[in-house]
């Protein structure tokens, strides 16, 4: 899990600074390329230079505003979204791999008793992946101490499965909070800057005000992008969870039926 999260954060880290500057290498390969095409044919320069800043527009806009919204202020930012979105990510691939068919996981099973018994049931629940599987293997090594004591293992390492399905969901419900938190300061910091401006000036200036709300508040929007889109994934995994635990539920039912049926267990 430490590895996962450090390898996304310093991708990410990674991504944002290639990001940043490819788009300083092509603002300055774009100003020499409009430069000589300018000297050559004002008219063509011109269409293209339109065509050039329509397409690069999104990534200017971003870095541009990025750097308006002050670095200092957004990068504390933009590291909670990469934190966060790698935090989530780990835990959307580890929720899939943990994903079981457990109608035919229970067939296995009960094809496994019919023609080798516990033993054969066993190898199978070893053998196949996720927290249905792993509970099926402690209920079965468990069948001749009665079905009370089968239920009470498959029921305590149910819980044990949901903590380590659950792992991970507190720390971007943390990102989720301190991201819009993270815009609110920079805000905060930025308007008491417009003040400050406007005393230096000693006049409310249209511009002064404008100016130092659009830097102000450009933090915020920051912030809760990174919450909106963190609480998106957020409830998927909450889903993801719900879906796995009732699963589990089920399928822990089945499984004692299906032991009570070739009578390994008796009621």
């Amino acid at each position: 899990m430490k590895k996962q999260l450090a390898i996304f954060a310093l991708v990410g880290v990674l991504l944002s600074t290639s990001l940043f500057a490819q788009d300083s290498t092509q603002a300055a390969s774009t100003d020499s390329t409009q430069a000589t095409a300018v000297a050559a044919a004002p008219e063509t320069a011109t269409a293209e230079v339109a065509v050039e800043e329509e397409e690069a527009s999104f990534h200017q806009v971003l870095k541009d505003n990025f750097i308006a919204g002050g670095v200092e202020y957004m990068w504390p930012i933009l590291i909670c979204m990469i934190l966060g979105l790698a935090v989530a990510i780990e835990r959307i691939i580890t929720l899939n791999l943990a994903t079981t068919n457990t109608k035919k996981l229970l067939e296995s099973i009960e094809g496994a008793l019919g023609k080798g018994g516990v033993d054969a049931a066993l190898q199978i629940t070893k053998n196949t992946r996720g927290p249905v599987a792993s509970i099926f293997t402690q209920g079965l090594m468990r069948y001749h101490e009665g079905i009370d004591m089968v239920e009470k293992s498959i029921v305590s390492y149910g819980g044990v499965e949901m903590g380590r399905l659950e792992k991970g969901l507190i720390w971007i419900s943390l990102f989720i909070a301190l991201g819009p938190m993270l815009g609110f300061f920079g805000t905060v910091i930025g308007m008491v800057q417009a003040f400050s401006d406007i005393e230096a000036a000693g006049d409310i200036s249209p511009n002064i005000v404008a100016g130092g709300m659009k830097v102000a508040l450009i933090t915020t929007v920051g912030g809760l992008v990174v919450g909106m889109v963190l609480q998106i994934l957020y409830n998927y995994l909450v889903s993801k969870i719900d879906s796995i635990s009732n699963n589990m539920e089920d399928a822990s039912i089945s499984l004692v039926d299906i032991l009570v049926k070739h009578k390994l267990l008796n009621k």
